[in-house]
């Protein structure tokens, strides 16, 4: 291949959309299990310039006593069921069931900036450690629509297209990292 054409094909890249490289992510990735766990879905950019205008979350089993933070101009829903198995909680409390999907709406996030959309979890005791969580993430524009659902190890997250922001189990008792 002549130098120019590697020149051209390096200022491809270099040029590509900041989209392709951010995604939906978490500020924290790993945490304890049993412990509060406070999630923050970052939200770095819109769909293909187009302002983000609804942002669901999947919760994964075993994140437990699921609370969203509200969001000024934003609408929340939020939809509950069964957990798969009855989860211990604070004071011998048992939950059988809880919010599995949350939806912020009506909101307007230009491409051009960035926000958080905010969660207070509980990570169930019954939850192995060494594993991680996916949470897919559907983030609707006023034109198009993305769906970070993606999954593979932590390691190779950043090969794939649309990935599901992670988060990784320590022990009980474990200091996160980050």
């Amino acid at each position: 291949m002549k130098a120019s054409h590697r020149t051209i094909i390096a200022i491809a890249f270099a040029v590509i959309p900041a989209a392709v490289h951010a995604h939906v992510v978490l500020e924290k990735r790993q945490t304890a299990v049993g412990q509060p766990y406070k999630a923050v879905f970052k939200v770095t950019h819109g769909c293909e310039g187009s302002p983000t205008v609804k942002v669901t979350v999947e919760i994964p089993e075993g994140v437990i006593a699921v609370k969203p933070m509200p969001k000024p101009g934003w609408q929340i829903s939020t939809a509950k069921s069964a957990y798969a198995r009855e989860y211990k909680f604070y004071h011998g409390m048992t939950l059988k069931e809880g919010v599995k999907t949350i939806t912020w709406s009506g909101g307007s996030l230009p491409d051009e900036y960035y926000d958080e959309f905010v969660v207070s979890a509980f990570i169930a005791e019954e939850l192995k450690p060494d594993q991680s969580l996916a949470f897919t993430v559907r983030q609707d524009c006023e034109k198009g629509q993305m769906t970070w659902s993606e999954t593979g190890s932590p390691e190779h997250q950043h090969h794939l297209k649309w990935p599901a922001p992670l988060l990784k189990l320590l022990p009980a008792n474990s200091k996160p990292d980050d």
